[in-house]
């Protein structure tokens, strides 16, 4: 079975529209019209090798909204594609570094969603505040249904911060994702579901 999705979001302040395949080659595509946040969910694409677009309008208000709606609709789709979340190996951890900074992931796609990040950075980055990129990823690991541990260990540029960061969710999603041919079709859990 193909492991894609895509999931549209609209409300009287947003509209998303994400599409991924699981199995891809990292390719990115979309515009949210921010370019730091284009740049991380690049890299996040890239480094998981999840085919990934995204497109999002926001209103003139700002950009929580639009960010936390991005979040909103990457879980549901990464969520809509792991299906019953078979064969897979389930948990991945990532330590990557970029210059002086240096982040680590882990994560558990055990179909309970909560979240853990600490960017080690306050204020903005390329001027997006870090709290929205903070709630991004809490909602992205509340809809995807996967618990999310994310720690910047060092560094001093905010911009190398969150980027090893995405990076390292990147890395760790791609590990968990990947399917484990000892597992051949089980669910990898000792309930016998990772959906309820």
């Amino acid at each position: 079975m193909p492991r894609t999705a895509r999931v549209v979001r609209e409300t009287g302040e947003t509209q998303v529209e994400v599409s991924l395949d699981l199995d891809g080659q990292g390719r990115w595509q979309g515009e949210t019209g921010h370019g730091f946040l284009d740049h991380m969910l690049a890299q996040l694409a890239r480094h998981s090798l999840i085919d990934l677009t995204v497109h999002g309008r926001r209103d003139p208000s700002g950009w929580h909204h639009l960010v936390e709606d991005i979040g909103i609709t990457l879980g549901r789709a990464l969520n809509e594609a792991l299906g019953e979340r078979r064969g897979i190996a389930r948990f991945g951890w990532a330590l990557v570094p970029m210059d002086e900074a240096l982040a680590q992931v882990a994560v558990d796609l055990s179909g309970r969603g909560h979240a853990i990040v600490e960017l080690g950075a306050e204020g903005e980055v390329e001027g997006l505040p870090t709290d929205l990129l903070r709630h991004m990823l809490e909602a992205f690991a509340s809809e995807a249904r996967l618990t999310l541990h994310a720690r910047v260990l060092e560094g001093r540029n905010s911009h190398h911060k969150v980027e090893a960061l995405f990076k390292a969710l990147a890395r760790a999603l791609r590990q968990a994702l990947e399917p484990d041919p000892r597992q051949g079709g089980a669910v990898p859990s000792t309930k016998g579901t990772l959906t309820g």
